[in-house]
């Protein structure tokens, strides 16, 4: 299964890398290939990207062995609730995770789920060992490459908002985010100040810890 992976993985990185090469030819009609890369990899996705809050500060502390272990209990505690609501983990770089949704409902259950479960593990430990998470979502047409990666201005919103606006335990989406959540019971959106590149504006969730 593997092998077979990683088959699928270079046959799409190669079909888009031979189709920017043609794109930037000088006579490319760009307009054509354009629609040929969206046609072959344009879908729909909710984008979550997470990081955890606090984390530089602390390895610059504690050391790396801490790094490793809050590294190791972020994935141990929160991808069995990624997994849980049919989310698909594409990438996980350092302290941050990269997931896609193709419900958007489910992609903000599971972020509530994801800050409860942080939350409950944070009770009993001292502060030092807290999982702080931040998520933030975006949603729509995206460039999905295999399970490599995916590509889009909601993708950059997503990560903006996840990576460097959010503060422990909040989870911040985009206007695309809200618009399609309209049947997410016991949800609030509050409007923030900051609107990330990509995103038409950006909201809070209110949620119940």
């Amino acid at each position: 299964m593997s092998f077979r992976r990683r088959i699928v993985h270079g046959a799409s990185e190669d079909r888009l890398q031979k189709l920017i090469s043609a794109r930037i030819e000088a006579a490319a009609d760009r307009e054509s290939i354009d629609q040929r890369i969206w046609d072959l990899f344009g879908e729909e996705w909710c984008i979550m990207s997470t990081d955890l809050a606090g984390f530089s500060r602390n390895v610059a502390e504690f050391g790396i062995i801490h790094f490793l272990q809050t590294i190791y209990e972020s994935e141990r505690i929160l991808i069995p609730v990624i997994e849980k609501h049919d989310g698909i983990l594409l990438k996980v770089e350092g302290d941050s995770f990269f997931v896609i949704f193709r419900n958007v409902q489910k992609a903000i259950l599971a972020s509530i789920e994801m800050q409860q479960t942080t939350m409950r593990y944070n009770a009993a430990r001292v502060p030092q060992e807290h999982v702080l998470l931040c998520v933030g979502l975006g949603f729509g047409r995206v460039l999905r490459i295999g399970d490599a990666d995916v590509f889009g201005a909601e993708v950059n919103a997503a990560s903006k908002l996840g990576e460097d606006i959010a503060k422990a335990h909040e989870i911040l989406v985009t206007k695309a985010v809200r618009d399609a959540a309209s049947s997410v019971a016991g949800i609030k959106f509050e409007p923030i100040d900051e609107c990330p590149p990509g995103a038409q504006a950006a909201f809070r969730i209110l949620y119940n810890a």
